[in-house]
């Protein structure tokens, strides 16, 4: 059966949804297969650096837990502990400024699925609610610090120190971002051999399509 080169890109691209989610976990938009510069997902460590900056520590700590699942390693787990830290330092940096509101707040921001245990309940007093969470922060950070260390401490301890020296260099604000070195807006997700064969072979018939108009 002869089918239109314009009817079997749409039907690569509904498989390329398909495929992306079984082989990655990742979602992948018709955009990204469609005519024109294809999109590329945004990597875990990337949007971690976006939430940084924006102080949406809960989704922070979702991304890099995301990131561990893709790609373990003791520099992974390094990274999920460093956003335990930075959540640490904000919290008492608004508490040294006594801004109590924005620390209420950033306790109920954190009240969400994966970092639930950290606050619990919501609805309590702030100068409570910052001990609660700096209590639940620890408590993590050993937990995470621990499985880091257990990988590889000697390789942990090197990143730690990169940590104190992102602090000394940033002493205001050093929680909303992250070592320069680390560059997490470079660093990908990974994608399985098939998956990108597969968009591979999408390209080409593509470009055969374009070839033919």
């Amino acid at each position: 059966m002869n089918v239109p080169k314009q009817s079997r890109t749409i039907h690569l691209s509904l498989l390329v949804l398909f495929f992306g989610w079984c082989l990655t976990g990742t979602s992948v938009s018709v955009a990204d297969v469609g005519d024109g510069p294809r999109a590329v997902p945004q990597p875990p460590l990337a949007r971690a650096k976006v939430y940084l900056a924006a102080g949406d520590y809960r989704r922070a700590v979702e991304a890099c837990q995301m990131n561990i699942d893709q790609s373990p390693s003791v520099e992974s787990y390094v990274y999920l502990i460093y956003v335990y830290h930075a959540l640490d330092g904000y919290l008492e940096s608004l508490a040294e400024r006594d801004e109590w509101v924005k620390v209420g707040q950033l306790s109920l921001s954190m009240v969400n699925r994966g970092t639930m245990d950290l606050v619990d309940p919501p609805d309590m007093l702030a100068r409570m609610a910052k001990e609660i969470l700096h209590e639940g922060i620890r408590q993590q950070y050993d937990v995470v610090a621990g499985m880091a260390n257990r990988l590889d401490k000697t390789r942990a301890d090197e990143l730690w120190l990169e940590v104190r020296a992102w602090e000394k260099a940033h002493p205001d604000n050093w929680w909303a971002g992250v070592p320069e070195q680390w560059q997490w807006e470079r660093k990908g997700i990974f994608y399985s051999p098939e998956y990108l064969k597969f968009l591979e072979e999408l390209k080409e018939e593509q470009s055969e399509g374009n070839a033919t108009r």
